[in-house]
C-alpha cells in the first residue's frame, strides 16, 4: 500500500481539519497543480495512488455521451471551478471530470467564510456563489489542457451557471455566452440551474423559465458541432429539493428540446433530522447547499424516477452521497449511465477515486 493514502487520515485529522475548509481546498489544488507540472509528475500520481491503467483493463470501455469511460465514476462540478487541474484529477483515478461552475462574467462569489465541514456527518455545507474568473478565462485554461494528446482524449465536462449580476429575464443570453466560449473545449455541457447559492437561480428550473435557456445552449452546442465536426452533448443539472412532479416536468422538457440527459442531483437546502452535527452548529453555519452521504437516499430516488420517466436512451448521471464502490454499483444498477462524487474526497483523500475505480 502506498504511503500517501495511508497517512491521509492523519493529515486530515491533525492539519486539514484545523484549517478553514476553503483554505484547505486551495492548498490541495496547489499541491495537485505542482505535482502534475513536475517532470514525470502524472506518472508519479498514477503510481502513488494506484490508478488503474486503461491498457491493462480487459473490460470494454463504457461509451457515454460519445466518449470512452474506463471508469463510470467521475468528479462532480465544484472541486475544480477554473479548470486548473482536470488532467491531474483524472490521473487520480476519476473516469471523467466536470469543471465549473463557470459564469459568463467573472465574479468573486459570496463573502467568506462560505464552506463548512460537518465532520460527524462527513458532509459539507457551502455557499460559494459560483466564484470563478469568467468564461473567457476558463476557456483559456481548457485550451491549455486540450493542447496535449492526453488532454485531447480526456473526458472533461463543463458546468455553466448564471452570472449573479444578470437578471433572471436575461438568463438565456448569459448561458448562451458561456456556452459559445466553452463548448469547443467541452466533452459535454452541464446547465446548472440548481445551485442554492445564487439568488433566484432555482426558479429557473420551472419549465417556462428553463426552456429558453436549454434552447440557447443547444443552439451554441450545435454551432460548435458544425464548426468542429463533433457533437457537444448538453445536460441539465437539477436539485434534490424539487417535487417529483417538477422532476417529471423537467424530464419531459429535456426530451422535448433534445437534451442528451440529466444530472441528478445538486446539493440540498434541507437540514435533515438524521444529521449528527449538533443543531446549534448547523444553525450557526446558516444558508448553503448540503452535500455528503445524507443525500444518498434522495439522489437514488430521483435517479429511479428519472430513469422510469426518460426510458433507456437519455443519459442520467447520478450524483450525491457516493462514498464507496458499492454505492456506485447501486446507482449503475438503478439506471445511471455515469456516477459522480465530490464531498467524500475531502474525508477520504486523493486515493479515493482510485480505490473506487479498482473496486469496480
Amino acid at each position: 500500500m502506498p504511503v500517501a493514502p495511508t497517512i491521509y487520515p492523519l493529515v486530515f485529522r491533525h492539519l486539514l481539519s484545523r484549517l478553514d475548509a476553503e483554505r484547505a481546498h486551495t492548498l490541495t489544488m496547489t499541491a495537485l497543480r505542482t505535482a502534475h507540472s513536475l517532470p514525470g509528475g502524472p506518472a508519479v500520481l498514477r503510481a502513488v495512488f494506484r490508478t488503474p491503467r486503461p491498457d491493462r483493463d480487459p473490460r470494454p470501455a463504457r461509451i457515454v455521451l460519445g466518449a470512452e469511460h474506463r471508469s463510470p465514476f467521475g468528479l462532480a462540478a465544484g472541486f475544480d471551478k477554473q479548470a486548473e487541474v482536470p488532467l491531474a484529477l483524472l490521473d487520480l483515478g476519476f473516469g471523467h471530470v466536470e469543471i465549473g461552475t463557470v459564469t459568463a462574467k467573472a465574479q468573486p462569489g459570496n463573502p467568506k467564510p462560505r464552506s463548512f465541514r460537518l465532520i460527524e456527518d462527513r458532509a459539507l455545507i457551502n455557499r460559494m456563489g459560483f466564484n470563478n474568473p469568467g468564461a473567457a478565462a476558463v476557456a483559456k485554461h481548457l485550451a491549455r489542457a486540450r493542447a496535449t494528446e492526453r488532454g485531447q482524449r480526456a473526458v472533461i465536462g463543463v458546468n455553466i451557471g448564471k452570472s449573479k449580476v444578470t437578471a433572471l429575464a436575461d438568463a438565456a443570453e448569459d448561458y448562451r455566452f458561456s456556452a459559445r466560449l466553452l463548448a469547443p473545449y467541452a466533452s459535454y455541457l452541464a446547465i446548472n440551474v440548481s445551485s442554492p447559492n445564487t439568488p433566484g437561480l432555482r426558479d429557473l428550473q420551472s419549465a417556462a423559465s428553463l426552456r429558453p435557456i436549454l434552447e440557447a445552449v443547444l443552439e451554441e452546442a450545435a454551432a460548435t458541432a458544425r464548426t468542429m465536426g463533433r457533437e457537444v452533448p448538453v445536460l441539465v443539472k437539477i436539485a434534490p429539493d424539487l417535487h417529483d412532479a417538477d422532476i417529471l416536468e423537467v424530464a419531459a422538457l429535456s426530451q422535448e428540446v433534445g437534451l442528451a440527459g440529466v444530472i441528478a442531483t445538486n446539493t440540498t437546502i434541507a437540514r435533515p433530522d438524521v444529521l449528527r452535527t449538533p443543531r446549534p452548529r448547523i444553525e450557526e453555519i446558516g444558508a448553503g447547499g448540503l452535500s455528503g452521504p445524507v443525500l444518498a437516499g434522495r439522489s437514488l430516488a430521483v435517479l429511479r424516477l428519472l430513469r422510469g420517466a426518460l426510458g433507456p436512451e437519455p443519459v442520467v448521471i447520478s450524483c450525491g452521497g457516493i462514498v464507496t464502490s458499492a454505492d456506485v454499483r447501486e446507482r449503475l444498477a438503478a439506471g445511471a449511465d455515469l456516477v459522480q462524487g465530490y464531498t467524500s474526497m475531502i474525508y477520504e483523500g486523493p486515493s479515493w477515486p482510485g480505490r473506487i475505480a479498482r473496486g469496480l
